[in-house]
C-alpha cells in the first residue's frame, strides 16, 4: 500500500479515536466511531484476497448497524430526558440499546460472529489495531455510561463472552482466530466489572493491550499465523520464541505475570460486591483458555525436532529484535509486583 494513503488512514484512525474519547455529545462520539470505522477498511481489505474483502465487508456491515443502534438509543434518550450529554444516559430502555451496540463494536457475546471472521482475513498488524485500538473508543462510552448500565445484563452476557470464548478457541489451528477468542474471553473480565469499577475494566483493557500488542507483533516478527508454522519458527529466533511463550502465560493470567493482576483484582472486587459465585464461575472458564494458550505455548517453543512435520527448515536470523518488542515483552510479563501501588490508585 502506498506510505501516503497509510498515513492518512493511520491519522485518521488516530483523529476518530480522539474525538470519540474527548466527545460530551452523542453525536460527535458517533463521528469518531464512524471515522474509525472508515479508516480501518482499507487496512483490512489491502491484500485484495477474497478472504479479505469478506472481512471487510463484515466489519463494515456490523459496525454500521452498531452504530446506528448507538445513535437510536441516544436519541431515543434525548427524547426522553432532553439531554444529548453522554454521562446523563438514564433511560433504562436507551441504556438495553446502548449495551447491546457497544457489545455489538466490541465483539461480546452474543454479539460476536463477526470478529472471528474478520481477524483471520486481516494481515496481523491491521489484526493488533482490531484486537486494541478499535476497542479503546467503545470501551471509554462503556467507561462514561458505567453507572446507568444494567448489572445483570452484563453479568450474564460476560460469562457467556468467557465461556464462549473459551470454548470456541480449543479446536482452532489459526493463530488469528485464536486470539480473536482470547479477545472476545477477555471482553467478559472488562464487562463483568465496568458497573461496580469501571476504573479497573480501564485497567484491565491497557494490560491486555500490552499483552496482545506485543503477542501480535512478535507473530508477525516470526511471520507465524498457523500452528504448523508456528511449530517450526524456533530456530528462525530462539529468544522471541522463549519471549513469546512467557507472553502467552501472561495472557492466561498466570501468577508470576503481569497477566495475573487484573484477574485477581477482578475477583477480590466481585467477592466484595457478595457476587462470589460470578466470581467463581469466570475463573473456573478461564481455564479454557489456558488449554489453548498452553498448546500455542507448546508448539512455539517445546516441540523440537524430530517430530513428523514436513517443513522447509528456516534459517537463523542474526538480526536483532526490535526495541519496541523488548520493552512492550518486559511490561506485560514482569508488572505484577508493583500491583499494591496499582490498587492504592485504583
Amino acid at each position: 500500500m502506498n506510505p501516503q494513503a497509510k498515513l492518512i488512514f493511520a491519522t485518521s484512525l488516530i483523529l476518530g479515536t480522539s474525538i470519540t474519547i474527548s466527545s460530551n455529545h452523542w453525536i460527535m462520539a458517533w463521528a469518531g466511531l464512524e471515522i474509525n470505522t472508515l479508516a480501518i477498511l482499507p487496512l483490512i481489505a489491502q491484500s485484495h484476497h477474497p478472504r479479505a474483502i469478506e472481512a471487510a465487508t463484515k466489519y463494515f456491515l456490523t459496525q454500521a448497524a452498531a452504530s446506528a443502534l448507538m445513535l437510536f438509543s441516544s436519541m431515543t434518550n434525548a427524547w426522553y430526558t432532553g439531554q444529548w450529554d453522554i454521562t446523563q444516559f438514564t433511560h433504562p430502555t436507551s441504556c438495553l440499546i446502548l449495551t447491546s451496540a457497544i457489545a455489538m463494536k466490541l465483539g461480546l457475546v452474543p454479539f460476536h460472529f463477526w470478529f472471528p471472521e474478520v481477524l483471520q482475513g486481516s494481515p496481523l498488524t491491521t489484526g493488533l489495531l482490531l484486537s486494541t485500538v478499535m476497542k479503546f473508543p467503545p470501551m471509554t462510552l462503556f467507561y462514561m455510561t458505567s453507572h446507568s448500565l444494567n448489572p445483570t445484563l452484563l453479568t450474564c452476557m460476560a460469562i457467556s463472552s468467557a465461556a464462549l470464548g473459551g470454548w470456541m478457541g480449543l479446536n482452532q489451528t489459526q493463530i488469528r482466530k485464536i486470539l480473536a477468542f482470547s479477545s472476545i474471553a477477555h471482553l467478559g473480565w472488562m464487562a463483568i466489572i465496568i458497573t461496580y469499577n469501571p476504573k479497573l475494566t480501564l485497567l484491565n483493557f491497557y494490560l491486555y493491550t500490552l499483552m496482545t500488542a506485543t503477542a501480535f507483533l512478535t507473530l508477525n516478527t516470526i511471520k507465524a499465523t498457523k500452528l504448523s508454522t508456528l511449530m517450526t519458527t524456533w530456530t528462525k529466533a530462539p529468544s522471541l520464541n522463549a519471549m513469546l511463550l512467557l507472553i502467552l502465560l501472561s495472557l492466561a493470567g498466570l501468577p508470576p505475570l503481569t497477566g495475573f493482576m487484573p484477574k485477581w483484582l477482578i475477583i477480590q472486587e466481585l467477592t466484595k460486591q457478595s457476587m462470589a459465585p460470578a466470581a467463581t464461575m469466570i475463573s473456573l472458564l478461564s481455564l479454557l483458555g489456558l488449554f489453548f494458550y498452553l498448546r500455542l505455548a507448546y508448539c512455539a517453543t517445546i516441540t523440537l525436532p524430530p517430530h513428523t512435520t514436513n517443513h522447509m527448515k528456516q534459517w537463523h536470523t542474526n538480526k536483532p529484535t526490535n526495541t519496541s518488542i523488548a520493552i512492550l515483552a518486559t511490561v506485560s510479563t514482569l508488572l505484577l509486583p508493583i500491583s499494591p501501588m496499582i490498587a492504592t490508585i485504583i
